[in-house]
């Protein structure tokens, strides 16, 4: 199935493992911004999905100050489903948003993955069905069609993982990702809230603390409706703020570890 492993395992991070009894399964982190016209057939296939896989599950749905109905559709379809939890605040960014979903996702995996429908659920059974051998797993984008922008962004975020955490990721910034709780919690501490590409730096996290990672292809279908809310000059300045936020918790952590 074309896996790449790292076989060596978590020896560099202490796990705190949860004993609660009533915690979910897995926990879905999904921030939504201005995805009113796909929102509720995005959460539909997730919920068949993973109904299929008969995984007790919840599915954290956040809508970061969406200037459309998002907000009201997730109020909506959690009314209809409570396996959706709908929040709702003030537009504070995708990263952020992410970092919040994180710390409340009470399961033992924590899957994220965004609302716009770009990647499917076809491709989590895949990640699923090996997750007992490793702690972070990625669906890396296949067949990825972004503008030329995106995808140079893209390079210099593997680039920048590659050469101050090590190589062993090839999508380093991908939303499609399931994780070890007890794995992620620890680096959770290590992010500012602010942190605008958290999923980055997380990726060159786990390679340092030598967690057992795998990555496996998933379809980047492509966005079925809306459009992308961050382009031009906006996109490259966030993404030097990307930068220099990863390099400063590189060097942080490094001193740490």
């Amino acid at each position: 199935m074309g896996w790449a492993t790292q076989q060596a395992g978590p020896a560099g991070l202490i796990m705190n493992n949860k004993l609660e009894s009533n915690i979910p399964k897995l926990s879905v982190v999904m921030p939504a911004y201005n995805e009113e016209a796909s929102i509720r057939f995005v959460l539909e296939d997730w919920i068949e999905e993973l109904d299929r896989l008969q995984i007790d599950y919840e599915i954290l749905a956040y809508d970061d100050g969406s200037s459309d109905a998002t907000g009201r559709l997730l109020e909506t379809l959690s009314r209809e489903n409570p396996r959706i939890q709908a929040r709702s605040h003030a537009n504070i960014g995708h990263g952020p948003t992410i970092l919040q979903g994180y710390h409340e996702a009470r399961g033992q995996w924590v899957f994220q993955v965004d609302a716009d429908g770009e990647m499917s659920p076809a491709g989590f059974e895949a990640l699923w069905e090996v997750r007992s051998d490793h702690d972070f797993l990625f669906g890396y984008r296949s067949g990825r069609h972004s503008d030329w922008g995106r995808m140079a962004i893209t390079q210099a975020s593997r680039w920048t993982v590659w050469v101050l955490f090590g190589k062993a990721v090839r999508d380093v910034n991908t939303p499609y990702r399931l994780m070890r709780q007890s794995c992620l919690e620890v680096m959770l501490e290590l992010l500012p809230d602010d942190t605008f590409a958290p999923n980055v730096v997380l990726s060159g996290l786990a390679i340092r603390g030598r967690l057992r990672i795998a990555e496996q292809p998933v379809v980047h279908q492509g966005r079925p409706a809306g459009q992308v809310s961050l382009g031009g000059w906006q996109l490259w300045m966030s993404a030097l703020r990307s930068l220099v936020q990863t390099l400063r918790i590189a060097f942080q952590s490094s001193k740490k570890s």
